[in-house]
């Protein structure tokens, strides 16, 4: 069983964007902030997650 490295890391990133996501939508921030930060995760899903993860709605 031989799982190449690239399609392992692919996963995991949108694993990783997909959970951005739901718990963006089930933030208390505003509707137009939480728009704009779904759109970085799909434009940018690495560098999206990333800046999502440190300065993203709590």
């Amino acid at each position: 069983m031989n799982v190449e490295v690239g399609g392992l890391l692919g996963l995991v990133l949108l694993i990783c964007v997909v959970y951005a996501i739901v718990k963006t939508t089930q933030s208390s921030a505003s509707t137009g902030n939480k728009v704009i930060w779904i759109v970085v995760l799909l434009l940018l899903p690495l560098l999206g997650f990333i800046l999502w993860f440190l300065f993203g709605p709590k």
